[in-house]
């Protein structure tokens, strides 16, 4: 039964993914992909919480040097030589997205990260921080209350009692945006449409339809991009990429594709996986040993030792091994009755695949993460 119960849930999951993995049907283009440029941007900045309640990084050498430069930009200047104690103070990493065309005064989220020691940022306050892109320069200011989703205590005792993670908070709207990135999207003669996983047919038809609406329009460069010659004009061109963005594609069925998790041992096939001519016979060999020790007493005045007797039982079991054949050309269905039929595990069921491409029958790629 034990067998038969896994053996369902296979077929179960391999159902899932048949359903999850349906032939192409209409997609809208701003599904399949995005225009060159028009993205977000990740900024980090270094930054001091304040105001925890002796949760902080204590007298990390770090800590204190952008103590006193913080001290500093107020006009009070540390004594040489003194180690303040910051136990209500914590250094930390931040981070946010800027949003594509976020222009200066609007407000972005971010995220608070302990780098220290601090135990806890809860019921902290972010002193104004820059926020730096990739190119060095400062797009935005971050200042403000954390809220913190984890709790952290601890007694004396050394025991502690943890929820969540107390030493990551976020502040909304937390930070100000003090440049604005250039997109290109108003002085750019042409512009990129981009997809997100590169095919040749799907572009195809991403490009004949565009040419549909807008004749001349689109031009492919490559399995990801089509060049789109679009008016100067921002208003003109804002409403042609609303309107391209709005298309139905049938995109290309996706490529045959068997994904290993050699973690969790979970396995899914795509609806375009199918098998050549192949038998499979799976059978397990079972050897049970079963140890029942007997204790030996001496007989009265023999003077004998009292003794262990070891007796063994060996059991040797073979499951009845079926066989399943396979058609020129099964499909997922096909797969599903047969591995149902032989009551396989899911880590059985990933030898079968190997033991199937290695043969020649699995017509997929076979991907192990």
């Amino acid at each position: 039964m034990r067998r038969s119960a896994t053996g369902l849930s296979v077929g179960v999951a391999l159902v899932v993914a048949c359903f999850g993995a349906t032939p192409a049907q209409a997609e809208r283009v701003r599904d399949l992909g995005q225009f060159q440029g028009v993205r977000s941007n990740q900024l980090t900045g270094y930054g001091i919480v304040v105001g925890l309640p002796g949760t902080g990084d204590d007298n990390l050498e770090y800590l204190t040097q952008a103590m006193r430069g913080v001290s500093g930009r107020m006009g009070l200047q540390l004594p040489p030589g003194v180690q303040p104690g910051l136990k209500n103070a914590a250094a930390v990493m931040i981070t946010a997205d800027l949003p594509a065309f976020a222009k200066p005064g609007q407000r972005i989220d971010v995220t608070v990260s302990t780098i220290g020691k601090a135990k806890s940022l809860r019921g902290g306050a972010l002193i104004l921080s820059p926020l730096i892109g990739a190119d060095g320069q400062i797009y935005a200011m971050a200042q403000g209350n954390l809220a913190v989703g984890g709790l952290g205590v601890s007694a004396k005792d050394g025991s502690n009692v943890t929820i969540n993670i107390p030493t990551v908070g976020r502040i909304a709207d937390g930070a100000t945006v003090e440049r604005a990135v250039n997109t290109g999207f108003a002085d750019a003669d042409i512009l990129r449409w981009n997809l997100f996983n590169a095919d040749f047919l799907t572009a195809s038809r991403v490009r004949d339809a565009i040419n549909r609406q807008l004749p001349g329009t689109a031009v492919i460069e490559d399995g990801v991009t089509l060049a789109l010659r679009l008016p100067g004009d921002p208003d003109t061109r804002g409403s042609l990429m609303a309107a391209i963005e709005m298309i139905d594609i049938s995109p290309a069925e996706t490529p045959a594709r068997v994904i290993v998790n050699s973690r969790t041992g979970t396995v899914v096939i795509n609806a375009a996986v199918r098998l050549s001519p192949a038998a499979i016979s799976h059978g397990k060999l079972t050897v049970r040993i079963d140890e029942d020790p007997t204790v030996v007493q001496p007989a009265p005045f023999s003077r004998g030792r009292t003794a262990v007797e070891q007796n063994s039982d060996i059991n040797v079991n073979e499951a009845g091994g079926s066989v399943a054949l396979f058609q020129p050309g099964a499909s997922l269905a096909k797969i599903v009755d047969a591995l149902n039929m032989l009551g396989v595990t899911p880590s059985d069921l990933v030898a079968i695949l190997e033991a199937l491409k290695q043969a020649g029958a699995l017509k997929a790629e076979m991907v192990v993460i």
